[in-house]
């Protein structure tokens, strides 16, 4: 079988960069640099098939001449073939995702269209368009290759359990849930980056010459916050990889000297992460390491923030949230604001480079952006991020406020535009939140 995986382009609407001052916008956010891994897990399931991984955000860097999304896929599909097209979907992408799938059917309505990932996973019913024909909800890599299976063997996909098929009667669910397979050890795939070569310049990120690639060292979140996807998306559970699977990893990814563990929160374990952090230096491997760890954390264990800095651990992305601690409650957030600043000073004892991260909401006034700004100001670090706290679809924050919502376009649907109503003029708004990226130490943007 001929199989095309394709990761959508990402979304251009940011209009905290449209309306921000001039002197900011080179600090702010225009892209999300990392290579597609649950693409690359995929192609890994089935790797004794004829597997194409093509990366849009990669191509589009590497050259922005490239031609129309449209045009793109009919070239792919004119040189390739393929027998099925599968794409990753996150919210902001979802249209352009679409457009692939419509794409595939037009230049051959044979081709089986495959739909799976982030959205797909909170928000299955949303693929309502006839091009996608199969969707696929959580980690489907093992599934996916049941339907490559099916439609080999010329099989019903009804009998997939756990799948969505599109219908003359629209979606339909099949009967039964998916086998249970223990995906982060015992079946884990190991991500075959071997099909982002032509891209792999493209993956770096804060200034570094060398390219960067994710790891996960567990999937979900034990934590609840209520604007977050991660932990909705697991339905709550946390699953923990084990320490010589990373090692392995990590020992054959020498193209990647930059590491980005792509967990919601990689301090969990702390048995686990000490253990591993022995077993990096027992190994010899080096490598600068990102990790998003909470400040609470940070506060309870400084002796283990320095052991990370001396085994690789460069920069930290830290959600700070909010500045205030009713906002934190709101958000059902555990950790108070007071450790944002205890944290920046243990990271900083460190060598470790912070990127704060701050989330506005809609209804904040003059007021509260000075009172944010003087905060920030008083607490700078060397990467920081204002961005605007967006009720993404499947999260408990969105079914707390559906009804407030104006702007459905699900492209702006990246934490960078409003899709509520604001209380400052839209444009003031925005403009305010642009400004904000101003306060930090460092000259770039990670």
């Amino acid at each position: 079988m001929k199989i095309l995986l394709i990761n959508p382009p990402r979304s251009p609407e940011n209009n905290i960069l449209k309306f921000a001052p001039e002197e900011a916008k080179p600090f702010i956010h225009k892209k999300l640099i990392g290579p597609p891994l649950g693409l690359l897990t995929i192609a890994a399931a089935v790797k004794d098939h004829d597997v194409i991984v093509f990366d849009t955000k990669g191509e589009y860097d590497l050259d922005p001449e490239t031609p129309t999304l449209t045009l793109l896929i009919q070239n792919l599909l004119a040189i390739h073939k393929p027998d099925i097209v599968g794409v990753t979907v996150i919210t902001s992408e979802f249209d352009y995702a679409t457009e692939v799938c419509k794409t595939a059917k037009l230049f051959d309505p044979s081709i089986l269209t495959v739909a799976g990932g982030l959205h797909a996973t909170l928000c299955p019913m949303d693929f309502t368009d006839p091009s996608v024909d199969i969707v696929i909800p959580g980690q489907c890599a093992h599934i996916f290759r049941d339907v490559v299976d099916a439609k080999e063997a010329g099989k019903d996909f009804s009998l997939i359990q756990g799948i969505l098929i599109n219908s003359a009667d629209g979606l339909i669910r099949t009967n039964g849930k998916p086998r249970v397979i223990d995906i982060i050890n015992g079946a884990y795939l190991l991500p075959d980056r071997s099909h982002l070569r032509r891209w792999i310049n493209t993956y770096k990120v804060g200034g570094s010459p060398d390219p960067s690639t994710y790891v996960y060292t567990s999937l979900g979140c034990p934590y609840r916050c209520t604007f977050c996807s991660i932990w909705t998306q697991f339905r709550g559970k946390y699953f923990q990889r084990s320490v010589e699977s990373l090692i392995d990893e990590l020992k054959s990814i020498d193209e990647y000297p930059v590491v980005r563990f792509a967990d919601a929160n990689t301090i969990v374990d702390l048995d686990f992460i000490n253990r591993l952090f022995d077993r990096i230096t027992e190994e010899g491997i080096r490598k600068t390491f990102i990790m998003d760890i909470r400040a609470d954390i940070v506060v309870q264990q400084p002796g283990l923030i320095g052991k990370l800095a001396k085994g690789g651990l460069k920069v930290v992305i830290c959600g700070f949230e909010s500045f205030r601690d009713k906002e934190l409650k709101k958000y059902n957030k555990e950790s108070p604001a007071r450790y944002n600043q205890e944290a920046i000073k243990i990271f900083e004892q460190n060598g470790i480079m912070v990127r704060g991260n701050y989330v506005i909401p809609n209804d904040y006034v003059v007021d509260d952006f000075e009172a944010l700004a003087e905060y920030a100001g008083r607490n700078r670090v060397v990467y920081a991020g204002y961005t605007i706290l967006t009720p993404m679809p499947g999260t408990v924050y969105f079914n707390q406020v559906k009804n407030q919502i104006t702007d459905n376009n699900y492209k702006k649907y990246n934490f960078f535009n409003s899709v509520m109503k604001t209380v400052l003029p839209h444009d003031e708004f925005h403009e305010r939140v642009g400004a904000l990226w101003l306060i930090k130490k460092g000259d770039d943007v990670i």
